[in-house]
């Protein structure tokens, strides 16, 4: 193929040459040749700028969690690759599937559903819609046209069960998950196993709020937690884990925030959390997308080794255990370099056994 499109080249080159040679040898007449329109040079056309649509879930833009962090995604993009942006926040379920609607009506390049819990209305809207581009957080949607990204929760969890097993004093700390699910049981699996790997003699208080939308559900369950001794508590809940923290700050004890860096809703209180970098995924996504590569179809999972999962950068490590860092950073290399498997629901906690670094 290379071949012929260089004799096309060439040929195109002489064809050029001998017909520049002619002309010069050819005196034309002084009278100005009427210009017609295929002699008019054309017009570069303006690329069509690349937009990129979003519904989110039902906790919102303000949920300072999972679609906070999606949301930072779209800006980057907005920020570093032009793309346009158009962003729809959902109220309840029944709003997935016409927001997916109305944002292919608008005619967005990419459409991003945020949250296992759109699975179903994404399923049925790609279906309907096979030439548009989808993508889906936390779930996965086996159609050619939709980009799946899933997160090993569980691994980041599991460092989070450290710090709070390392700095409990009452030997009693909690989880609060919002409502059950396969991808809130990997938070839950994964903080009991940290806390079992780092102190065995630290309980686990578990509550689940049913709900990633109700602060005042999430205030009540988490004082009820520190009500039965816990003195950190760590959430997945989404807007639901803001109840959670305000809870703690008001009883002094400490939280673990989740997906976002949630320190600056407390900072004496938020010691560190499990961020789940959403944005990271969206936007990487994204730019595959604009460069031809979209990966439809298939599955992206990210953790602790892609840097998908992690500790905020904001852990108040100036409030914890003298070199604890050092043992997290340390739990971190070993899930990494693939010394032990972080157990990803309850079930397989059961017979998970601690390792020791």
């Amino acid at each position: 193929m290379a071949r012929n499109w260089f004799a096309k080249v060439a040929s195109v080159t002489l064809t050029l040459a001998l017909l520049a040679g002619c002309g010069g040898a050819k005196q034309e007449p002084t009278q100005e040749a009427p210009k017609t329109e295929t002699q008019t040079p054309a017009q570069a056309e303006t690329p069509k700028t690349f937009a990129v649509g979003m519904a989110t879930d039902m906790g919102g833009l303000n949920d300072d969690s999972f679609n906070a962090a999606a949301y930072k995604g779209i800006l980057r993009l907005e920020s570093e690759l032009k793309v346009k942006k158009n962003v729809i926040e959902s109220h309840r379920q029944e709003d997935y599937e016409p927001n997916f609607q109305t944002l292919i009506d608008q005619k967005v390049d990419l459409v991003w559903g945020i949250g296992f819990l759109m699975k179903e209305s994404m399923t049925t809207v790609a279906e309907r819609n096979p030439n548009q581009k989808f993508a889906l957080i936390d779930d996965v949607v086996e159609k050619p046209n939709v980009a799946s990204v899933t997160f090993r929760e569980e691994e980041g969890s599991f460092l989070m069960g450290v710090i709070a097993a390392r700095t409990t004093k009452t030997k009693k700390v909690g989880f609060l998950g919002g409502m059950e699910s396969p991808v809130i049981s990997h938070f839950e699996a994964g903080f009991n196993a940290g806390v079992l790997a780092a102190d065995p003699t630290v309980k686990v208080i578990t509550v689940y709020s049913g709900s990633f939308i109700d602060p005042a559900k999430g205030k009540s369950d988490a004082l009820a937690i520190i009500g039965q001794g816990a003195d950190v508590v760590f959430h997945a809940a989404g807007a639901t884990g803001q109840g959670m923290i305000e809870a703690a700050k008001e009883k002094g004890v400490y939280a673990i925030g989740v997906d976002s860096d949630q320190n600056h809703l407390a900072p004496d209180t938020v010691i560190s959390s499990m961020m789940k970098r959403v944005d990271v995924a969206v936007f990487e996504i994204s730019k595959a997308a604009i460069d031809g590569k979209f990966p439809g179809g298939k599955t992206t999972v990210l953790g602790l080794k892609e840097d998908g999962v992690g500790y905020a950068e904001k852990t108040r490590w100036d409030l914890l255990p003298k070199d604890l860092q050092t043992e997290v950073d340390q739990w971190a290399a070993a899930i990494k370099a693939g010394k032990f498997t972080v157990p990803n629901d309850m079930e397989k906690f059961k017979s998970f056994t601690a390792p020791k670094l």
